[in-house]
């Protein structure tokens, strides 16, 4: 089988009209570099003929591969279906809509094999989005992220993308991670992310595919992959450190209680009713919230090591006498 030098991983959804223009964008591209290369167009339930474009596409590219699910699953599935099939040295992602650049790839492919990035996230310094419904909590979004995660890019989601094919081949998109792939990346062990601006053109056919939800679920999805990337192998580092805090507030309200009861008998007061004190409900509720979040955290543990991968590691490489 001929070697490979780059695959490209095209997700889409109802993006009939672009779709030859892109396919003719890339060929040019890849025979003037001399690349061997191979295209996956990833059909996520279009409604139009997106399906029969890239058929007729086949036709005449040799190299182009299609998939079509049955229904609209999301990016994350289209990518991981496409990363599970490419055989190329380098994989690069890329968005259907003509907003990402093709002309990119030479670059993106010299970061991964010379510069020996693992992986190479584009950046939208100047983008061609609205301001308010876009740009701005983009760049809020992006601030977040690299707070919370340590990765120092200025655009996570940007599509445009470039990949070592073990990258790709060592993580698992799901729900709506192709948001956070350089933060799956570094929990597998691939630290090495470099970036690199990158051409954004307006938007030449259609509408954009993501609306307002994904203010809601792109929140949700960074606390998710957060928590997994850093607890899932010990949730108990999760749950029982925060028991014990909520225990130990428990403890800090009573012994208050306490102390003020001994006060007031020793001074011969008579005081309300410990029961009748705000303290008291604090302590009680402290108490029964950290027990149940230290349990959480030790069934968390019991099934973590019950699990059958709890000492499945990603092995790069090894060497025996």
């Amino acid at each position: 089988m001929k070697q490979i030098d780059i695959s490209v991983v095209v997700p889409l959804f109802n993006e009939e009209e672009s779709l030859p223009e892109l396919a003719a964008w890339i060929k040019k591209v890849m025979d003037e570099n001399n690349f061997s290369y191979e295209i996956v167009m990833i059909d996520d339930g279009s409604k139009d003929n997106s399906w029969a474009v890239i058929e007729e596409l086949q036709t005449k590219n040799e190299f182009i591969k299609g998939i079509k699910f049955r229904r609209n699953y999301g990016k994350s599935a289209a990518l991981f279906c496409g990363f599970d099939v490419v055989q190329g040295d380098v994989v690069i992602t890329m968005d259907a809509d003509l907003q990402d650049s093709p002309d990119e790839i030479p670059e993106l492919y010299r970061m991964v094999k010379e510069d020996g990035f693992d992986l190479v996230s584009g950046w939208k310094k100047k983008r061609h989005d609205p301001v308010l419904s876009k740009n701005i909590p983009s760049k809020l979004y992006n601030w977040t992220v690299r707070r919370m995660t340590g990765i120092k890019l200025h655009d996570m989601n940007c599509g445009l993308k470039s990949y070592r094919k073990n990258v790709i081949k060592s993580i698992e998109v799901y729900g709506d991670m192709h948001r956070y792939i350089p933060v799956l990346a570094k929990w597998a062990g691939y630290k090495n992310i470099g970036e690199k601006i990158v051409i954004h053109s307006e938007r030449k056919y259609g509408v954009t595919k993501f609306g307002l939800e994904r203010f809601i679920r792109g929140p949700l999805d960074l606390l998710s992959v957060t928590f997994i990337s850093r607890f899932v192998k010990r949730p108990m580092h999760f749950f029982g450190i925060l028991g014990v805090i909520m225990i130990m507030v428990g403890i800090a309200a009573t012994i208050w209680l306490g102390i003020q009861k001994i006060i007031q008998i020793k001074h011969g007061i008579l005081g309300d009713l410990i029961t009748n004190s705000p303290y008291f409900y604090i302590a009680l509720t402290s108490m029964i919230i950290g027990a149940q979040f230290f349990m959480g955290g030790f069934l968390g543990e019991l099934i973590s090591r019950s699990a059958s991968d709890r000492n499945k590691y990603k092995i790069e490489k090894q060497t025996f006498d």
